[in-house]
């Protein structure tokens, strides 16, 4: 097994990257542009599949970030991909992961 502090940093990277992907279109070009929605929905796999691999004792001793509701994206997103409603992915995108980037941005320093 990986070290969580690898995992939190893939969470991290991945959080950076939907930045970037995010930071410069309104959401009506995120609807335009399949390229981009691959791009964000597979760095949201990342995230999932990272959070789930961190050990159930880390996510209990975090259990301030929601890390079901993390990995239970990730599984839909995998297993029912013909159903991604965009607008959750966007707020997702644009709300949620940059509050998950900086939680975990505070906790990367403590794991060793």
């Amino acid at each position: 097994m990986r070290p969580e502090k690898l995992y939190l940093t893939d969470i991290i990277e991945a959080a950076d990257a939907i930045d970037r992907f995010v930071s410069d279109i309104p959401f009506e070009s995120l609807i335009e542009d399949e390229m981009r929605q691959a791009a964000i929905l597979q760095k949201l796999i990342v995230i999932g599949e990272a959070a789930s691999r961190l050990s159930d004792a880390f996510r209990q001793e975090h259990g301030h970030i929601p890390w079901q509701d993390i990995i239970g994206f990730r599984n839909f997103a995998i297993h029912e991909y013909f159903s991604v409603y965009w607008e959750i992915v966007w707020t997702t995108a644009t709300q949620d992961v940059p509050s998950l980037r900086d939680q975990v941005a505070e906790i990367l320093p403590l794991v060793s």
